[in-house]
């Protein structure tokens, strides 16, 4: 996580042409709207993935469904070419816009987060010390979690999650309403994970950051993906009306029949 530590080693994957997740006719309904539709999108070992769309276009729900934590009404998710089921969650990890922080202290919420993994004992402390390095919280290690600013919370569930030694990890919109000191300090620490071999998953509105962090752009709208493709391809020349629009600072209507009521 931090410069010169190295993260557990993973077995890698058999074949390389098996992407690391995938979705296939991914959908999901609810109160009888289509808020996921028949997505199928590849994320491949090593990568740095950005979702980008206008609001309500389904990000955060699309995050959700990829790390399990909603089952899909229609289609899969696949690990390795397998199913995605507990012991493949564990191989991932989620960083939400606003973390949860425990009522305890900074190296506390570590500790919990590390034996809910079942990691204890001198590999435990050794990970906890590692992080804390890694989100430059040293000096805040016993202030309780609450009330550390936006900021060192943000440092601090970043930290967390690539505690656990994730080969994949979400974060939605990890820097909203974030200063550029506190943006840079994250995605400091996101780089240094992509760096010893995490896959990363972005969800963001902020194009300069897309560019920054990024490899491949998926671009919603309503809840299907209207564009994919390596980043600057994207951005720098997007072919769907929903992207030009979004990306010009437009509102875009969609007119499909699906979208009349």
């Amino acid at each position: 996580m931090h410069d010169g530590a190295p993260i557990p080693a993973r077995e890698m994957q058999e074949d390389e042409d098996v992407p690391l997740l995938a979705a296939r006719g991914l959908g999901f309904s609810a109160g009888g709207q289509r808020l996921i539709d028949d997505i199928d999108l590849d994320i491949r070992s090593g990568s740095r993935t950005v979702i980008m769309g206008a609001n309500g276009t389904g990000k955060s729900l699309l995050l959700r469904l990829l790390h399990g934590l909603i089952s899909p009404t229609e289609g899969r998710v696949l690990w390795c070419g397998g199913p995605l089921d507990k012991a493949a969650r564990h191989e991932q990890a989620m960083v939400f816009q606003r973390p949860v922080m425990m009522r305890r202290s900074v190296a506390a919420n570590l500790r919990f987060a590390l034996s809910a993994r079942g990691i204890r004992g001198a590999e435990r402390a050794a990970r906890e010390a590692e992080a804390i390095a890694s989100a430059r919280l040293e000096h805040l290690v016993n202030r309780p979690a609450r009330v550390l600013s936006g900021g060192e919370q943000q440092r601090l569930a970043v930290a967390r999650a690539l505690a656990c030694a994730p080969r994949l990890l979400f974060l939605d919109e990890p820097t909203a309403s974030l200063d550029p000191a506190s943006t840079h300090a994250i995605e400091q620490i996101i780089d240094n994970a992509h760096a010893r071999g995490v896959t990363i998953v972005l969800v963001t509105h902020d194009a300069g950051q897309a560019r920054r962090m990024g490899e491949d752009l998926i671009f919603l709208d309503a809840g299907r993906v209207v564009e994919s493709g390596p980043i600057a391809q994207v951005l720098d020349a997007p072919q769907s009306g929903a992207a030009r629009a979004w990306l010009g600072g437009r509102l875009f209507l969609d007119t499909s029949p699906r979208n009349q009521t």
